[in-house]
């Protein structure tokens, strides 16, 4: 693995094939940088192109949805940035300022991500919220739990080793 995946705790893609969910581990090969992951994303057929989700040392996710030529991005915590390439290349992508040491966490990016799959955008927000406030909480757990309100919870547990309680 390379310097930049080195922390990823794991990517999976979630995408519908004939109108049923499937998960499937995203190669280490496409997460090198955000432009890679979308292309290998685009690789993965869906009614409605894929939906990305990387978790990163225990700390931050990323949504990356990708639907033909377009690219959606949300970012759980900004502050990631100031450790992690692949933050920081989502919030230059995102066109926000880079985040200062003082900073407090907050999530960044289309929140609308996942809207047209089921999950509204103040929903997210909530769990995003919850990730922010609640130090005993992982990003895995609300990626499970937004795989969950998705419809593909179990799949999504399972592709990532969690188990469902």
């Amino acid at each position: 693995m390379s310097e930049q995946t080195d922390g990823i705790d794991f990517a999976v893609a979630a995408y519908r094939e004939d109108g049923r969910w499937v998960v499937d581990d995203i190669a280490d090969r496409f997460l090198t940088d955000l432009d890679t992951l979308a292309s290998g994303l685009r690789r993965f057929p869906g009614d409605g192109g894929a939906v990305g989700l990387v978790a990163v040392d225990e700390d931050f996710f990323l949504v990356v949805r990708v639907t033909g030529p377009r690219t959606r991005l949300l970012l759980s915590d900004v502050t990631a940035a100031l450790e992690w390439e692949l933050a920081a290349e989502a919030v230059e992508l995102l066109g926000l300022p880079d985040p200062e040491d003082d900073d407090e966490p907050e999530p960044a990016g289309d929140v609308e991500v996942l809207s047209d799959l089921g999950l509204p955008a103040a929903e997210l927000v909530d769990l995003l919220e919850d990730l922010v406030d609640d130090d005993d909480l992982y990003p895995d757990e609300v990626l499970s739990e937004v795989a969950r309100r998705l419809g593909f919870g179990e799949l999504f547990d399972d592709a990532v080793g969690l188990t469902t309680a």
